[in-house]
Protein backbone atom coordinates (compact mmCIF):
# COMPACT_ATOMS: atom_id res chain seq x y z
CA UNK A 1 0.00 0.00 0.00
CA UNK A 2 1.36 3.33 -1.12
CA UNK A 3 1.42 6.70 0.48
CA UNK A 4 1.10 10.22 -0.38
CA UNK A 5 0.91 13.41 1.37
CA UNK A 6 -0.90 16.61 0.50
CA UNK A 7 0.25 19.30 2.35
CA UNK A 8 -0.72 23.13 2.58
CA UNK A 9 2.90 25.51 2.79
CA UNK A 10 2.46 28.61 4.98
CA UNK A 11 1.56 27.55 8.58
CA UNK A 12 2.19 24.21 8.09
CA UNK A 13 5.72 23.16 6.71
CA UNK A 14 6.82 26.96 6.73
CA UNK A 15 6.25 29.17 9.41
CA UNK A 16 3.75 31.69 8.59
CA UNK A 17 5.71 34.94 9.89
CA UNK A 18 8.97 33.89 9.58
CA UNK A 19 8.76 31.01 6.34
CA UNK A 20 11.63 29.30 8.25
CA UNK A 21 11.18 24.81 7.26
CA UNK A 22 14.22 24.49 10.08
CA UNK A 23 11.69 22.02 12.39
CA UNK A 24 10.38 20.64 9.96
CA UNK A 25 13.51 18.83 8.44
CA UNK A 26 13.46 15.65 10.01
CA UNK A 27 10.24 14.77 8.34
CA UNK A 28 11.15 15.84 5.18
CA UNK A 29 14.28 13.57 5.18
CA UNK A 30 12.36 11.34 6.26
CA UNK A 31 9.87 11.50 3.32
CA UNK A 32 12.44 11.70 1.21
CA UNK A 33 14.73 8.03 2.76
CA UNK A 34 11.47 6.45 2.37
CA UNK A 35 10.23 8.01 -1.41
CA UNK A 36 6.85 9.36 -0.01
CA UNK A 37 5.58 11.56 -2.05
CA UNK A 38 4.93 15.16 -0.47
CA UNK A 39 2.67 17.16 -2.91
CA UNK A 40 2.44 21.11 -2.23
CA UNK A 41 -1.29 22.03 -2.13
CA UNK A 42 -0.92 25.91 -1.62
CA UNK A 43 -2.36 28.82 -2.44
CA UNK A 44 1.02 30.21 -3.88
CA UNK A 45 1.54 31.02 -7.83
CA UNK A 46 3.42 28.51 -9.58
CA UNK A 47 6.56 30.77 -9.43
CA UNK A 48 6.92 30.98 -5.61
CA UNK A 49 5.98 26.61 -5.85
CA UNK A 50 9.12 26.71 -8.46
CA UNK A 51 10.93 28.41 -6.05
CA UNK A 52 10.15 26.25 -2.59
CA UNK A 53 10.30 22.87 -4.55
CA UNK A 54 14.17 24.38 -4.90
CA UNK A 55 14.85 25.12 -1.95
CA UNK A 56 12.95 22.02 -0.39
CA UNK A 57 14.56 19.45 -2.46
CA UNK A 58 11.22 18.52 -3.69
CA UNK A 59 10.61 16.68 -7.08
CA UNK A 60 6.64 16.09 -6.57
CA UNK A 61 3.64 17.15 -8.72
CA UNK A 62 2.03 20.43 -7.02
CA UNK A 63 -1.03 22.39 -6.91
CA UNK A 64 -1.23 26.31 -6.90
CA UNK A 65 -3.65 28.70 -6.31
CA UNK A 66 -6.63 26.91 -4.10
CA UNK A 67 -6.93 24.14 -6.74
CA UNK A 68 -6.38 26.37 -9.72
CA UNK A 69 -4.11 24.14 -11.71
CA UNK A 70 -2.16 20.53 -11.16
CA UNK A 71 1.66 20.96 -12.28
CA UNK A 72 2.86 17.47 -12.89
CA UNK A 73 6.83 16.89 -13.94
CA UNK A 74 6.99 15.81 -17.65
CA UNK A 75 7.22 11.60 -17.48
CA UNK A 76 6.41 11.72 -13.81
CA UNK A 77 3.55 9.11 -14.41
CA UNK A 78 5.47 7.35 -17.43
CA UNK A 79 2.32 8.43 -19.64
CA UNK A 80 0.82 11.44 -21.50
CA UNK A 81 -1.98 12.95 -18.79
CA UNK A 82 -5.63 12.59 -20.96
CA UNK A 83 -6.35 17.00 -21.16
CA UNK A 84 -2.91 17.90 -19.50
CA UNK A 85 -1.35 20.44 -21.54
CA UNK A 86 2.08 20.57 -22.17
CA UNK A 87 3.91 23.35 -20.33
CA UNK A 88 8.13 24.11 -20.34
CA UNK A 89 8.52 20.96 -18.05
CA UNK A 90 5.29 20.50 -16.86
CA UNK A 91 1.98 18.48 -18.28
CA UNK A 92 -0.65 21.18 -16.80
CA UNK A 93 -4.44 20.28 -15.75
CA UNK A 94 -6.01 23.44 -15.67
CA UNK A 95 -9.36 23.71 -13.63
CA UNK A 96 -9.27 27.41 -12.77
CA UNK A 97 -10.72 30.61 -14.95
CA UNK A 98 -8.36 33.02 -16.21
CA UNK A 99 -6.90 35.51 -14.02
CA UNK A 100 -8.05 38.34 -16.17
CA UNK A 101 -11.73 36.86 -15.45
CA UNK A 102 -11.13 37.23 -11.77
CA UNK A 103 -9.85 40.42 -11.16
CA UNK A 104 -12.79 41.54 -13.62
CA UNK A 105 -15.20 39.51 -11.82
CA UNK A 106 -13.68 40.77 -8.33
CA UNK A 107 -14.47 44.57 -9.70
CA UNK A 108 -17.47 43.89 -10.32
CA UNK A 109 -18.75 42.29 -7.33
CA UNK A 110 -17.12 45.01 -5.45
CA UNK A 111 -19.21 47.63 -7.41
CA UNK A 112 -22.51 45.57 -7.21
CA UNK A 113 -22.19 45.30 -3.28
CA UNK A 114 -20.72 48.75 -2.63
CA UNK A 115 -17.79 46.87 -0.39
CA UNK A 116 -14.36 48.39 -0.68
CA UNK A 117 -11.54 45.41 -1.71
CA UNK A 118 -7.86 45.82 -2.05
CA UNK A 119 -6.69 43.11 -4.16
CA UNK A 120 -3.24 41.98 -5.08
CA UNK A 121 -3.61 43.41 -8.94
CA UNK A 122 -3.49 46.51 -6.97
CA UNK A 123 -0.77 46.68 -4.41
CA UNK A 124 2.71 46.91 -5.65
CA UNK A 125 5.39 44.38 -4.66
CA UNK A 126 6.83 46.17 -1.54
CA UNK A 127 2.90 46.39 -0.91
CA UNK A 128 2.67 42.59 -0.94
CA UNK A 129 5.74 42.05 0.66
CA UNK A 130 4.68 44.25 3.48
CA UNK A 131 1.09 42.48 3.67
CA UNK A 132 2.86 39.00 3.85
CA UNK A 133 5.80 39.90 5.57
CA UNK A 134 7.53 37.82 2.48
CA UNK A 135 11.74 39.24 1.00
CA UNK A 136 11.02 41.46 -1.63
CA UNK A 137 11.86 38.71 -4.29
CA UNK A 138 8.96 36.60 -3.07
CA UNK A 139 6.59 39.04 -3.56
CA UNK A 140 7.72 40.03 -6.76
CA UNK A 141 6.52 36.24 -7.30
CA UNK A 142 3.50 36.40 -5.46
CA UNK A 143 2.12 38.60 -7.85
CA UNK A 144 2.51 36.37 -10.34
CA UNK A 145 -1.03 34.97 -10.41
CA UNK A 146 -2.89 32.54 -12.82
CA UNK A 147 -5.84 31.25 -11.46
CA UNK A 148 -6.69 33.37 -8.15
CA UNK A 149 -6.83 36.67 -6.66
CA UNK A 150 -6.12 37.68 -3.07
CA UNK A 151 -7.61 40.54 -1.57
CA UNK A 152 -8.29 42.38 1.53
CA UNK A 153 -11.81 43.56 2.80
CA UNK A 154 -12.16 47.32 3.26
CA UNK A 155 -15.48 47.80 3.94
CA UNK A 156 -15.97 44.40 5.93
CA UNK A 157 -19.69 45.34 7.43
CA UNK A 158 -20.55 44.31 3.95
CA UNK A 159 -18.68 41.74 3.45
CA UNK A 160 -21.65 39.33 2.99
CA UNK A 161 -23.05 41.72 0.17
CA UNK A 162 -19.74 40.83 -1.24
CA UNK A 163 -19.41 37.15 -1.01
CA UNK A 164 -23.11 37.06 -2.42
CA UNK A 165 -22.25 39.06 -5.64
CA UNK A 166 -18.66 37.36 -6.21
CA UNK A 167 -21.44 33.98 -6.03
CA UNK A 168 -23.29 35.83 -8.50
CA UNK A 169 -20.34 35.94 -11.01
CA UNK A 170 -20.37 32.37 -11.10
CA UNK A 171 -17.11 32.98 -9.00
CA UNK A 172 -15.78 31.34 -5.21
CA UNK A 173 -14.77 33.07 -2.34
CA UNK A 174 -12.63 31.31 -0.35
CA UNK A 175 -11.12 33.01 3.10
CA UNK A 176 -6.99 31.86 3.87
CA UNK A 177 -4.74 32.99 7.04
CA UNK A 178 -4.15 36.81 5.42
CA UNK A 179 -6.50 37.40 2.48
CA UNK A 180 -9.55 36.35 1.29
CA UNK A 181 -9.38 34.74 -2.24
CA UNK A 182 -11.61 34.97 -5.57
CA UNK A 183 -11.12 32.00 -7.91
CA UNK A 184 -13.53 29.58 -10.01
CA UNK A 185 -15.15 26.99 -9.45
CA UNK A 186 -12.48 24.40 -7.92
CA UNK A 187 -10.74 23.79 -4.78
CA UNK A 188 -7.60 22.02 -3.34
CA UNK A 189 -9.80 19.00 -2.56
CA UNK A 190 -10.61 18.46 -6.19
CA UNK A 191 -7.29 18.91 -7.21
CA UNK A 192 -5.48 16.66 -4.68
CA UNK A 193 -8.76 13.65 -5.35
CA UNK A 194 -7.43 13.81 -9.18
CA UNK A 195 -3.95 13.83 -8.27
CA UNK A 196 -4.50 11.18 -6.17
CA UNK A 197 -6.36 9.08 -8.99
CA UNK A 198 -3.12 9.65 -11.06
CA UNK A 199 -0.97 8.22 -8.01
CA UNK A 200 -3.42 5.05 -8.02
CA UNK A 201 -3.13 4.74 -11.39
CA UNK A 202 0.67 4.36 -11.40
CA UNK A 203 1.18 2.53 -8.65
CA UNK A 204 -1.19 0.01 -9.62
CA UNK A 205 -2.55 0.13 -6.04
CA UNK A 206 -4.32 1.44 -3.08
CA UNK A 207 -3.24 4.75 -2.04
CA UNK A 208 -3.53 6.29 1.11
CA UNK A 209 -3.88 9.31 1.34
CA UNK A 210 -2.57 12.12 3.91
CA UNK A 211 -3.71 15.96 4.30
CA UNK A 212 -1.65 18.67 6.48
CA UNK A 213 -3.29 22.29 6.55
CA UNK A 214 -4.15 24.99 8.72
CA UNK A 215 -6.09 27.80 7.44
CA UNK A 216 -9.78 27.07 6.43
CA UNK A 217 -9.00 27.44 3.11
CA UNK A 218 -7.82 23.97 3.40
CA UNK A 219 -11.01 22.23 4.62
CA UNK A 220 -11.73 21.05 0.63
CA UNK A 221 -8.79 19.21 1.39
CA UNK A 222 -8.46 17.72 4.53
CA UNK A 223 -12.27 16.66 4.13
CA UNK A 224 -10.81 14.64 0.43
CA UNK A 225 -7.75 12.91 2.38
CA UNK A 226 -7.88 9.62 4.15
CA UNK A 227 -5.90 10.76 6.91
CA UNK A 228 -6.91 15.00 7.68
CA UNK A 229 -4.59 16.28 9.89
CA UNK A 230 -5.51 20.19 11.28
CA UNK A 231 -1.47 21.75 12.07
CA UNK A 232 -2.76 23.88 15.03
CA UNK A 233 -3.29 27.53 14.35
CA UNK A 234 -6.20 29.82 15.29
CA UNK A 235 -8.38 28.45 12.68
CA UNK A 236 -8.88 25.14 14.79
CA UNK A 237 -12.29 25.76 16.19
CA UNK A 238 -13.54 26.87 12.26
CA UNK A 239 -11.77 23.70 10.35
CA UNK A 240 -13.05 21.09 12.94
CA UNK A 241 -16.73 22.17 12.50
CA UNK A 242 -15.75 20.91 8.95
CA UNK A 243 -13.26 18.15 9.32
CA UNK A 244 -14.36 16.50 12.61
CA UNK A 245 -12.30 13.48 12.54
CA UNK A 246 -9.43 15.74 11.96
CA UNK A 247 -6.27 14.90 14.13
CA UNK A 248 -4.76 18.12 15.56
CA UNK A 249 -1.55 18.82 16.30
CA UNK A 250 0.14 19.87 19.81
CA UNK A 251 2.48 22.24 17.82
CA UNK A 252 1.76 24.92 15.58
CA UNK A 253 3.49 25.28 12.22
CA UNK A 254 6.87 23.35 11.24
CA UNK A 255 6.81 22.05 14.48
CA UNK A 256 3.97 20.69 14.40
CA UNK A 257 3.99 19.35 10.95
CA UNK A 258 7.15 17.48 11.70
CA UNK A 259 4.65 15.66 14.74
CA UNK A 260 2.34 14.92 12.00
CA UNK A 261 4.46 13.45 9.56
CA UNK A 262 6.58 11.65 11.77
CA UNK A 263 4.00 10.42 13.36
CA UNK A 264 1.13 8.84 11.40
CA UNK A 265 3.62 7.89 8.81
CA UNK A 266 5.83 5.75 11.32
CA UNK A 267 2.44 4.30 12.15
CA UNK A 268 2.65 5.82 15.70
CA UNK A 269 -0.56 6.47 17.83
CA UNK A 270 0.07 9.61 19.31
CA UNK A 271 -1.61 12.11 17.75
CA UNK A 272 -5.09 11.85 18.73
CA UNK A 273 -8.41 13.09 17.47
CA UNK A 274 -9.07 17.01 19.32
CA UNK A 275 -12.32 16.97 21.27
CA UNK A 276 -11.78 20.14 23.48
CA UNK A 277 -9.67 23.32 21.51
Amino acid sequence: MSRIVFTDLDGTVLDRETYSWEAARPALAWLKDQAVPWVMVTSKTRAEVQHWRRVLGNVHPFVVENGGAIFVPRSYFNRTIPGAIRRSDYEVIELGKPYADLVRGLVAASRASGCRVRAFHEMTAREVSAACQLPLDLAVLAKRREYDEPFEIIDTERADGLEAAIHAQGLLCIRGDRFHHVCGRHDKGAAAQLLAGLFCEFYGQQTVTIGLGDSQNDAALLRTVDVPVIVRSRHVRALLQCVPNAFVTDCEGPEGWNEAVLDILRNQESLRIATEV
